[in-house]
């Protein structure tokens, strides 16, 4: 019934005019859910406004979002996490899973280093908070290795990568498209992947007040980007295509990326939840979220809007 009552609403929206206030503003990371929606052609006969602003990564787009520049948008389970241990009033309200190939520790293809438990008393470079750092921690854990037992060099990817060719560090964990750049080419080799040691989630997530005031909206836009990951779904292909032009890279990084990530969208169910709750005992179990500040899963959650269904 409420799958339901949600739909009613959706087409009642998309029959009403829209009215000037009816703005949804929307943070993006450059490829990622706009020039997904726009290859997807979903973004046809809006009934509101939508406002995009690009950012650089997941953390100054959740700070836009805190401080009320932006309603909306996408970023992995990592920097959600940390967000919402921060105060942000966020709440994610659709979810995506992936295979984890692509998000990977790298070493150069001479390194000594074959297993996480080479990484003993090395230097890895990743950024603060990102699924890189997830990784690391998750990756050391999976080997019986305390956090300390690396050393952990914060950088962006572009320092990370000239760090690792130069030997400053031993190791890069980082993801996509980084990890295909860097196989294709040649450059380095993944000792471990996420692959069963994180849950390969991505969030639509919004502030609270958005939730609150612009909930059709929402519900629109999620059942868009639902439908827009459906197609892409079903062959990467024409989305690699749109992707490699926007960023200038070769049509083999995004193919290999969207190929094997399989990106598709799930309901904020019991087992994302649990999911989500395990990224936030990781983190206070490694010191980075005080225990007295961490959320539970449950409460960062707004699980109607995942309900909808994709729009026809």
């Amino acid at each position: 019934m409420r799958r339901l009552l949600t739909l009613v609403a959706l087409a009642l929206l998309a029959v009403a005019p829209a009215c000037a206030e009816d703005v949804l503003r929307v943070g993006d990371q450059r490829g990622n859910a706009r020039a997904l929606m726009e290859a997807a052609g979903v973004l046809d006969g809006l009934p509101y406004r939508l406002e995009w602003s690009e950012f650089s990564a997941a953390a100054p787009l959740l700070e836009a979002l805190n401080a009320g520049a932006i309603d909306a948008g996408g970023v992995g389970d990592a920097p959600f996490t940390f967000a919402a241990a921060a105060g942000v009033p966020v709440k994610a309200f659709l979810a995506f899973r992936n295979r984890q190939d692509g998000l990977a520790i790298l070493v150069a293809k001479n390194s000594p280093v074959r297993t996480v438990a080479d990484l003993k008393g090395k230097r890895i470079a990743t950024n603060r908070g990102s699924i890189g750092h997830q990784l690391v921690l998750a990756a050391l854990e999976e080997a019986g290795l305390p956090s300390d037992s690396v050393t952990l060099s914060f950088l962006p990817p572009a320092d990370a990568k000239i760090a690792l060719a130069s030997e400053a560090v031993d190791a890069w964990s980082t993801w996509e498209p980084y990890t295909s750049t860097a196989e294709l080419a040649g450059l380095a080799r993944v000792v471990r992947d996420g692959n069963g040691i994180t849950p390969g989630l991505g969030f639509a997530v919004a502030s609270h007040a958005a939730l609150k005031d612009k909930r059709p909206l929402l519900a629109d836009y999620a059942a868009r980007l639902a439908r827009a990951r459906a197609w892409a779904l079903r062959d990467p292909a024409p989305y690699a295509a749109v992707w490699s032009r926007l960023i200038g890279l070769p049509d083999a990084v995004p193919l290999r990326w969207f190929g094997r990530a399989q990106y598709r969208t799930v309901p904020i169910d019991a087992d994302v939840i649990a999911d989500e709750q395990r990224n936030i005992d990781l983190y206070v179990r490694a010191g980075l979220i005080p225990k007295a500040r961490a959320p539970h899963a449950a409460a960062i959650f707004d699980t109607e809007l995942s309900e909808v269904e994709a729009v026809r």
